[in-house]
């Protein structure tokens, strides 16, 4: 069989899928392409949203335990990892069947299936029911996301050790957990598989976790992670692991180590993911890709192929769904003739533990490697109304600004709800807003958002709940 089409996008994920949907609205013919039934990508079937739910399932049982404390008794929760496993399953569904009603709508001619680039203008399908489709196009796009990393020596063949694939299947909820790595993934699964009842330890190389966020907002993570019962060790390195009678036996490396041989039932390695652009058929294009793996495109996300585009996790960090998906759309502007580049000045970042972890902009931590001058207004929560109300005073907003131009350049905030919260000063830097922009909007009250207003007028010296006096 063969198809032709205006444009063909090579994977289903967040920016995939997106830049299709985007493209037909715009008019044109599209093919997606894709090995599952439905758009989605690892982010909704095994990644952003599944691990979303099991943390929203956490959050709950955190309450439950601290809800005593407000007059309210519950009994000791008891877990059905079956009924939970189907919840999620079933959020993932619905999101995914919805995908394809809207392919339907759009009225995009979906592929399920392998696509392989025979040349600058022919993709080959491999098709999951059976047999082939060639597909001649005018333009592509490369979404075909990333997957899992592996450590050589660590990556042994055994169901004891998993990557966040088999994390989020949920098997059942080993005694003890080894998590390798302490970003983002590695995180969120720790507090999942920690308060769902595991004893989990988290191992991270470098001398911090979480290391594109500030030390002060990453400590009131780890604190909280830490009274929940979590062993967390820095410059510390897995050495080796092998099976044994029982479990798997790991070998610690580091300072603070006390017991450098320990046995775990089982063993998540989570750091970091790999492009796939292996078997795509790359070299019989123009496309180029680089020594890690990633497709070289431009700010317009075009590669090297006049026809080619690429987008996502396949043209590097950061990897984010949220990225892939706008860069997606700058893809499809240019493809439509409009010139567009994707130049962000920030791109929000969110650990979705309880209490969340958030960040745009510059952070202090970039500010002193710069050397460069900046004001620091921080706003503990236990000076907010709402966040008194919730108890939930664990948190802290904090503000980075020019101090001679007032410019708002980042952004972090640790406490509840942080993931909603940074949107607003996203904007707000996105659109080269002054603090007294933020300060001067009103915020409803009482609310936990009014923390950020407190922050900005902090640098003016008039901040309500908080004394500072004027900067001089």
């Amino acid at each position: 069989m063969a198809t032709e089409t205006q444009l063909v996008v090579v994977g289903a994920g967040p920016g995939g899928y997106a830049a299709a949907f985007y493209a037909a609205d715009l008019g044109m013919q599209v093919t997606l392409v894709d090995l599952e039934k439905n758009p989605g990508g690892t982010c909704l079937y095994r990644g952003c949203i599944p691990s979303k739910a099991y943390l929203h399932v956490a959050k709950l049982i955190n309450e439950v335990k601290h809800s005593e404390n407000w007059g309210v008794k519950f009994s000791e929760p008891e877990l059905d990892i079956d009924k939970i496993r189907a919840y999620k399953e079933g959020v993932v569904e619905k999101l995914t069947t919805g995908n394809g009603g809207l392919v339907k709508q759009r009225k995009i001619n979906y592929l399920q299936g392998k696509g392989t680039f025979v040349n600058s203008t022919t993709l080959k399908v491999e098709l999951v029911e059976g047999g082939e489709e060639e597909v001649k196009f005018e333009k592509a796009i490369i979404a075909t996301g990333s997957s899992p990393a592996k450590i050589p020596g660590l990556t042994i063949d055994s169901p004891r050790v998993m990557n966040s694939d088999g994390a989020l299947e949920l098997e059942n909820i080993p005694e003890k957990l080894l998590v390798v790595g302490g970003g983002i993934i590695g995180f969120e699964m720790a507090s999942v598989y920690s308060t769902f009842g595991s004893k989990v330890t988290v191992v991270e190389l470098l001398p911090q976790v979480l290391t594109g966020a500030d030390k002060d907002l990453a400590r009131i993570i780890t604190g909280e992670m830490k009274n929940r019962g979590l062993e967390i060790y820095t410059d510390t390195k897995v050495a080796g692991i092998k099976e044994v009678e029982g479990g798997i036996e790991a070998t610690l490396e580091g300072k603070k180590v006390e017991e450098p041989v320990q046995v775990f039932d089982k063993v998540l390695v989570s750091i970091g993911r790999t492009p796939n652009t292996a078997n795509l058929g790359l070299e019989n294009t123009s496309v180029k890709v680089d020594e890690k793996g990633f497709v070289v495109a431009n700010k317009k996300q075009e590669t090297d192929d006049p026809n080619i585009f690429a987008i996502g996790d396949v043209v590097g960090q950061p990897m984010l769904a949220h990225k892939a998906h706008a860069e997606g759309r700058v893809a499809v502007d240019n493809i439509n003739g409009d010139s567009k580049e994707f130049n962000p000045k920030t791109i929000p970042s969110v650990l979705y533990t309880d209490p969340e972890l958030a960040w745009a902009g510059l952070t202090e931590l970039e500010a002193k490697a710069e050397k460069r001058k900046v004001a620091v207004q921080r706003v503990p929560w236990a000076s907010n109304g709402r966040s008194q109300a919730q108890d939930r005073i664990d948190g802290s907003t904090k503000l980075i600004i020019d101090p001679e131009t007032e410019d708002i350049l980042g952004v972090g905030i640790a406490g509840m709800g942080a993931g909603e919260m940074v949107a607003e000063v996203a904007l707000a830097i996105e659109q080269g807003l002054k603090a007294k922009d933020i300060a001067h909007l009103i915020h409803a009250h009482p609310t936990v958002s009014e923390t950020v207003m407190e922050a900005a007028e902090m640098f003016y010296g008039t901040a309500t709940h908080i004394y500072r006096p004027k900067r001089k």
